[in-house]
């Protein structure tokens, strides 16, 4: 490697004469923002310059899209540099977006008669207990939308579905309000209102125990026709003794023929048979007179 020296300024003001002293060769440089970074000794500025000029990003242009919600990963691959080239201008809108996620789960949201008394983090861990769903798992995040305004996000797993919620946030005193922006944001603040959406996965199980009952509860259904007694012999009172079955369900003999009757036809049937309705059982035990309990007989008294 030759060593040039300095002769002096170009005519044209932006460019040094550099000579090379064994050969007498002379050769411009020019003056631009390495040259100058490089005189300074200002290493970092170098290596701004070599990034830039390796991609047509500017590094203004990667926090911007950085800002906006997207990862370091979309933007090396947008942009055609390594990872590690964009987390140098990626980490302080990382910081920001993380510090503004914190900040609006302090929030209040915002209700038809006014701002929440509890704060957005509060409701929405109080909602994931009602369901059965891990909090410590959810993901918070921030950006800017379009409109320059910030938008808090969660995204969370139930089962094998990926669920999103999203609100507006607002700065100001007292930790600032958030804004529902879509209906999963809207159940986490009123999840006695909301249902939540069933977990892939479970929708089969569920219907075919659901499809079980069904069928044992029409099974029970269609059980319910109660069936009388068989005719028997009469006893002495000439009463049969179907007479005396569970709800005075009765049986009449047919011709040669077995038939069950439900117990409304039952007695129907065997007062018709009779021409005089059957008489009812006495079922109050009988009290001795004074004179049997003197002389220690049994009277014969009905």
């Amino acid at each position: 490697m030759r060593t040039l020296r300095v002769v002096g300024l170009h005519e044209d003001g932006t460019s040094l004469v550099c000579e090379d002293p064994e050969r007498r060769e002379r050769f411009l440089l020019p003056v631009d923002e390495r040259l100058r970074a490089a005189a300074r000794g200002d290493v970092a500025r170098l290596g701004q310059i070599e990034i830039e000029q390796e991609s047509t990003m500017r590094p203004r242009e990667i926090q911007s899209r950085i800002r906006a919600g997207e990862s370091v990963e979309q933007v090396a691959s947008a942009a055609g540099m390594p990872t590690s080239r964009i987390e140098r201008f990626a980490h302080p809108v990382l910081l920001e977006r993380s510090r503004t996620a914190d900040l609006a789960q302090r929030a209040h949201p915002v209700r038809e008669d006014g701002p929440d008394v509890r704060t957005l983090g509060e409701i929405v861990a109080h909602s994931f207990g009602l369901w059965g769903q891990d909090y410590a798992r959810a993901e918070w995040d921030a950006w800017r939308s379009d409109e320059g305004k910030w938008v808090i996000g969660l995204r969370w797993s139930a089962g094998r579905s990926d669920n999103h919620a999203h609100w507006s946030f607002s700065p100001g005193a007292h930790g600032g309000t958030v804004t529902a922006l879509d209906e999963q944001a809207e159940a986490l603040l009123d999840p006695d209102s909301h249902r939540m959406p069933r977990p892939v996965g479970e929708s089969g199980r569920d219907s075919e125990e659901a499809g079980t009952q069904d069928a044992h509860q029409t099974g029970r259904e269609g059980a319910r026709v109660i069936e009388a007694p068989l005719p028997g012999p009469a006893d002495d009172d000439g009463v049969s003794p179907a007479s005396s079955a569970p709800g005075g369900a009765t049986a009449a003999p047919g011709d040669g023929e077995d038939e069950r009757l439900v117990p409304e036809q039952a007695g129907h049937a065997a007062t018709a048979s009779r021409g005089k309705p059957p008489r009812k059982k006495n079922t109050h035990p009988a009290v001795p007179a004074w004179e049997d309990v003197l002389l220690g007989v049994r009277s014969q008294r009905g």
